[in-house]
């Protein structure tokens, strides 16, 4: 089977254990970048990178679980396999509540590291499409005026053009021109359509205040 796009983030600070790993991906087809600590990999900067990341736990300096913590705060999406040498099962619980999307001990099977890396590349293809998609879709909400994102809410709730000019105090005719412009400006050409869309960046439905 041939390796997903992308390249795996070795930090380890041991540097022939790095070599023979990054030998190792290289030969099954993998794009292999190493670092000796988890300082030195946030210095080479993290924004724009893709692919997965091999961690060490005890490293000088920050270490692996202090890395993953780091990475969080800066919205990184990459995976992160940890790969350690002394580790325990509540270093291990600890990792993976924070996100990691794996645990193994040194030395690692082969079948077992390359079955993990596999799932943890489909898994950030999974969440760069995910993040593609909100984005698209907070683009489309960009573009809405105050009252066509008012509109909206209510539309959420299932409300009539009726009820939602009397919610908002305007006439219903106009409600409808609103209407027409929020399903053309989303994209959409439902209110199921629309509230799929709204689900996915969390936009909520109206409260509604007055007694239909």
């Amino acid at each position: 089977m041939n390796a997903p796009a992308g390249t795996v983030h070795i930090v380890d600070d041991d540097a022939s254990f790095r070599k023979s790993l990054e030998r190792l991906l290289r030969v099954r087809g993998y794009e292999t970048e190493s670092f000796e600590s988890a300082d030195a990999f946030l210095r080479s900067g993290v924004s724009g990178r893709s692919g997965c990341i091999l961690l060490d736990v005890h490293m000088p300096g920050l270490d692996g679980l202090a890395l993953q913590q780091a990475l969080a705060r800066t919205r990184c999406t990459m995976p992160v396999i940890f790969l350690t040498g002394r580790g325990d099962i509540p270093m291990s619980v600890r990792a993976i509540k924070a996100g990691a999307a794996d645990f193994l001990t040194k030395p690692v099977d082969v079948d077992v590291l390359l079955g993990a890396l596999r799932k943890a590349f489909e898994e950030h293809a999974r969440r760069r499409e995910e993040q593609a998609a909100q984005d698209a879709v907070r683009e489309r909400v960009q573009t809405l005026t105050e009252r066509e994102l008012d509109v909206l809410r209510h539309l959420l709730t299932g409300a009539l053009n009726k009820q939602i000019g009397g919610d908002l105090e305007i006439a219903e005719k106009t409600v409808k021109v609103h209407r027409g412009r929020v399903m053309e400006k989303m994209g959409v050409s439902s209110v199921a359509e629309l509230v799929r869309l709204c689900a996915l960046v969390g936009i909520q439905p109206a409260h509604t205040t007055k007694v239909q």
